[in-house]
């Protein structure tokens, strides 16, 4: 057999290009589904072009204020919300109306190794900018869409946004206080919670076909459904539904498994207890004083502190209320019990421990100089994500990609960027 050397590994110290260099991504989305998902994929290192209406761009350009303001005290285009997700991208201003669009779109698909998009099921299609029209001129290309019900079914037609794939996957019936206290009744969760996990499933599933494509060669279509995204991320609440018969109701701050796991008023505000298992439930009565209710066989295992909830739960409460958060939230840390405060978003960078992982930080910006940004929870030793630029402004990076990419002239591009035509919505 032939002497095959190992490859020689780089020096610990030494980091390694991001996992994606050399992958380029075709970004024909918009909104936070899969802008979400492209910025995660930027971040890794991947080329991401992102395809914008000329004069107008992503829809939440718009959607401030709050937006940045340049020197003068003037808000700009760029909004607090595009700017959350489309760090790392380039940004090409094309008309898909337009065919000589269309067709600078798919002379850039012929590069690229991902396309991802969030149109209406078959919206792409008149524009010669679907699945099955791309493979043919590129059979490598990993084509993901992402809509509201996906591809098929009798809902595939509709528009899907955050708030109505929240109501109907189930997560406002699991979410807000219960309907018998003040203040029950459903609640959306406070961020785009559907939009943020079905980009967080699309990536996912990208980076599998990704790697698929290194055995075969081949890509495909990967359809992404914001409303299945929602269903399976009730996780536990489907099983407890499917083994007990019983539909899941909203349980405000309380866990529906776990006992004691929830918000308690102490004498100057709110904890956050979470007691896991039998072990911590042990070690936090002996950090409060109270061996009666480590004895008491009510509470003896995390089964029966649960059916028993209605009884521990106010002794709970009345202890609590007896002492400061702060000396709970000490006494509780030393016994190793999980306990936290509940933070606003200035506290959250407030913290020591966010301050000292560097979540905040800035990139530069043409308009203000620099704007802050939220670090990638990705966290990779030998080949780091990359932080290259911030949001880019609208059309910037138009003439650079068509130029370089694409070999076209002055002139073609000039014509590509005139105003354009009513596009179809997206999804």
């Amino acid at each position: 057999m032939p002497n095959r050397e190992a490859p020689q590994a780089s020096p610990p110290d030494t980091p390694r290009a991001p996992p994606l260099t050399g992958i380029k991504v075709l970004d024909m989305t918009r909104i936070m589904a899969g802008p979400w998902c492209t910025q995660n994929l930027a971040d890794l290192g991947a080329d991401v072009y992102k395809i914008e209406r000329p004069g107008s761009g992503d829809d939440t350009r718009g959607w401030g204020p709050p937006n940045l303001m340049d020197a003068q005290g003037r808000r700009t285009q760029e909004s607090a919300y595009y700017l959350a997700a489309n760090r790392n991208k380039k940004s090409i201003a094309l008309d898909i109306a337009n065919p000589e669009g269309a067709q600078a779109l798919r002379d850039l698909a012929r590069h690229c190794d991902i396309f991802v998009e969030n149109f209406k099921v078959g919206g792409l299609a008149k524009y010669g900018l679907d699945y099955a029209a791309l493979r043919e001129i590129n059979p490598r290309l990993i084509y993901c869409s992402i809509t509201g019900f996906g591809q098929d079914g009798p809902y595939a037609g509709k528009p899907g946004y955050d708030f109505v794939i929240q109501a109907m996957g189930g997560l406002m019936s699991i979410t807000g206080e219960r309907d018998d206290l003040p203040g029950g009744g459903p609640q959306k969760a406070g961020n785009a919670a559907s939009d943020l996990m079905a980009g967080m499933y699309a990536g996912t599933a990208i980076l599998a076909a990704l790697h698929e494509r290194a055995r075969s060669g081949q890509g495909q279509h990967i359809d992404i459904s914001m409303l299945d995204c929602q269903v399976a991320a009730l996780g536990v609440q489907n099983f407890n539904y499917f083994l007990s018969g019983d539909v899941p109701r909203r349980e405000g701050n309380a866990h529906v498994n776990l006992s004691p796991y929830q918000v308690f008023a102490t004498a100057d505000g709110y904890i956050v207890l979470g007691v896991g298992n039998d072990g911590q439930y042990q070690k936090f009565c002996r950090a409060v004083g109270r061996h009666d209710l480590a004895v008491d066989p009510r509470y003896q295992t995390n089964t029966s502190r649960v059916i028993h909830k209605p009884e521990l739960i106010p002794e709970l409460e009345r202890l609590f209320l007896t002492r400061d958060r702060a000396t709970w939230r000490r006494l509780l840390d030393d016994a190793g019990v999980p306990v936290g405060v509940i933070n606003d978003v200035a506290q959250v960078h407030a913290d020591p421990q966010v301050i000292e992982r560097g979540l905040k930080f800035t990139l530069p910006h043409p308009i203000v100089g620099s704007v802050p940004q939220v670090r990638s929870p990705m966290r990779l030793s030998g080949s780091p994500v990359s932080y290259r630029n911030a949001a880019p402004l609208l059309g910037v990076d138009t003439q650079d990609i068509l130029t370089r990419v694409l070999g076209y002239d002055g002139a073609r591009i000039a014509a590509l960027m005139a105003p354009p035509v009513a596009q179809e919505s997206s999804s």
